[in-house]
């Protein structure tokens, strides 16, 4: 009987080849699937955060919209020992891209650029720049998460790695993500710095709930 190759948000080409060779024995980096409803995936995601109550169905509408969209770059780190919950750790890469083209002056050191008011000033001013990223891409990483029994293992390091590989390899001129200040030490040593404030707009409930 032949066997069917299980729907994979993203190319195994994406997996680093590195990270999964830095991994503890029997445990394998790869991208989510579409049958890791019971897998562990949503327990690794408890730790981080309220998942509620999500079903089978609703967990593969979701995915399924993912995977339409594109940009969607969810991995998981699995032990393959485990007969249940072998997921133990998961993150996720989400990609925007960009409408504009970034110029910087050719300079060692990146001056705020003040273009002159008249016509042949600024052509000069032009000429002056470069393009650093041309319509690019930036990687925004989010939901890192490691089961409670599995931290201590790197788990959370390889996690980063394994997306910032995904990030620099699908066109990512830089990736960010927020975090509390508890792990802002972790996030240092993965070659994160702080760059600017996270703000925040919550939206209370949803149209489809609301009455007319």
């Amino acid at each position: 009987t032949a066997t069917t190759t299980p729907h994979v948000l993203f190319s195994a080409d994406l997996i680093s080849p590195q990270v999964q060779a830095a991994l503890p024995d029997g445990y394998v980096l790869r991208a989510l699937r579409r049958t890791d409803f019971a897998s562990g995936f949503l327990e690794c995601l408890r730790v981080l955060t309220t998942v509620g109550d999500v079903d089978e169905a609703g967990f593969e509408e979701q995915y399924d919209a993912m995977a339409r969209q594109g940009g969607y770059y969810i991995v998981a780190i699995e032990d393959m020992s485990r007969q249940e919950n072998s997921v133990v750790a998961t993150g996720a890469l989400i990609v925007e891209r960009k409408l504009y083209v970034l110029l910087a002056p050719r300079t060692a050191t990146p001056l705020p650029l003040q273009l002159p008011p008249n016509h042949r000033g600024i052509e000069q001013s032009l000429a002056n720049l470069e393009r650093i990223h041309s319509l690019g891409a930036v990687g925004h990483i989010e939901d890192i998460a490691v089961a409670k029994d599995q931290q201590g293992k790197k788990l959370g390091l390889r996690l980063i790695q394994a997306l910032d590989f995904i990030a620099e390899n699908v066109g990512c001129y830089k990736s960010i993500l927020d975090c509390s200040e508890t792990n802002e030490g972790f996030y240092v040593k993965c070659g994160f710095r702080k760059a600017g404030l996270q703000m925040a707009h919550y939206y209370e409930g949803s149209s489809k709930t609301k009455s007319s």
